[in-house]
């Protein structure tokens, strides 16, 4: 999901000062890579460790038919409109902060880059699914005036005044593609649509068949589901009770948010080559030793709990039927848990990227 929710394997309960264990080698064309293991810091936690280590700033929604803006409001939240039900998140600027700042830890994560795909030279003619607020394809453009990139998403939230080299449409990823043959893309980037689409096989093969032979296609996608090596998350009840009936949700909802670890063999399914998958292992606040994955843990840790409310009223609310007191009440429980400096959590974040074979 675009944020902080469920997926992936139940805690391990080994030593988080381990060393990373050898793994078997890769398949020809296939490339594997995890980064080392968490490292915790044993310091006395300090004021540093506050929660005030971002600063947020809303996007302004950019002027489109009146049929487009006809939002769904419940809960004190404002819903997309268009293909209404399709997605189950909000889209207020509540959201939006939410997702500006979700962009921020993947550029940390990245080293300030914008995708991991090892593309030999700058793509041209680029597609960004689910843009959201399109700050992901603002900033490419903006890097790369003479590429053209294209952002799609439910909601018309992107800012009016973007780069003349950046196009946002609202459209379906779900539906089919009707980009003609002479608009293929060079590079098509995914980024956190767990728990927004239905048939990702589907997408998959859509993607292939509207790149350039040679092109590629790259996934950005959270595991939404947290763990602890040290068993820690043992002591976020409320947590680990909230995961589950997020994916029990998502399965009713039949738009998986445990789909990360399997892009890399959808992809192999479709016919791309050259498949490379990085997992990163994400901190929930600033227990890593490692000051880069320290900083990273203080804006995760936010960001979750930021996400907890918008998962919560979407998928538990609407899906399961809580109520909203029951949801409201769920939701401090499990932002406690948190925010709970004692537990040493984390996400693992993959990055899965594939080649068109051809050129």
């Amino acid at each position: 999901m675009s944020a902080a929710g469920p997926s992936g394997p139940s805690a391990s309960a080994s030593d988080p000062t381990a060393a990373p264990t050898a793994t078997s080698p890769p398949q020809e064309g296939i490339y594997d890579e995890t980064v080392q293991e968490l490292e915790l810091d044993t310091a006395t936690p300090s004021d540093s460790d506050a929660d005030s280590a971002f600063d947020g700033h809303s996007t302004a929604s950019t002027s489109l038919a009146s049929s487009i803006l006809n939002y769904e409001y419940s809960n004190g939240r404002r819903y997309h409109g268009y293909r209404s039900g399709a997605y189950v998140l909000p889209n207020d600027e509540d959201e939006q902060d939410r997702l500006d700042l979700l962009h921020h830890i993947f550029l940390l994560i990245l080293n300030g880059k914008l995708y991991d795909a090892p593309i030999p030279q700058t793509p041209t003619r680029i597609l960004d699914i689910g843009t959201g607020t399109g700050i992901w394809a603002i900033d490419f453009a903006d890097e790369n005036p003479g590429s053209e990139i294209l952002g799609t998403d439910l909601s018309p939230i992107q800012p009016s005044w973007v780069p003349p080299n950046a196009k946002f449409y609202i459209d379906d990823a779900e539906s089919e593609w009707v980009y003609s043959p002479s608009e293929a893309f060079d590079f098509i980037h995914v980024r956190c649509l767990s728990g927004s689409i239905n048939d990702w096989d589907k997408l998959c093969t859509q993607a292939y068949t509207h790149l350039q032979p040679g092109g590629w296609l790259e996934f950005q996608e959270p595991e939404a589901w947290v763990v602890s090596d040290d068993d820690t998350i043992q002591q976020a009840e409320n947590l680990r009770h909230w995961q589950d009936l997020c994916n029990e949700a998502a399965a009713k909802f039949q738009k998986d948010i445990r789909c990360a670890d399997s892009l890399k063999q959808r992809m192999t399914n479709s016919g791309f080559v050259d498949i490379h998958e990085k997992v990163v292992k994400v901190p929930i606040g600033p227990w890593p030793k490692d000051p880069k994955m320290k900083e990273i843990g203080r804006y995760q840790r936010e960001h979750m709990a930021m996400g907890i409310e918008p998962y919560t009223l979407g998928f538990i609310g609407k899906i399961l039927g809580w109520s909203e007191q029951e949801c409201r009440v769920l939701i401090a429980k499990v932002v406690n848990d948190v925010r709970n400096k004692n537990l040493h959590m984390y996400i693992r974040f993959f990055f899965v990227c594939g080649r068109k074979s051809g050129a």
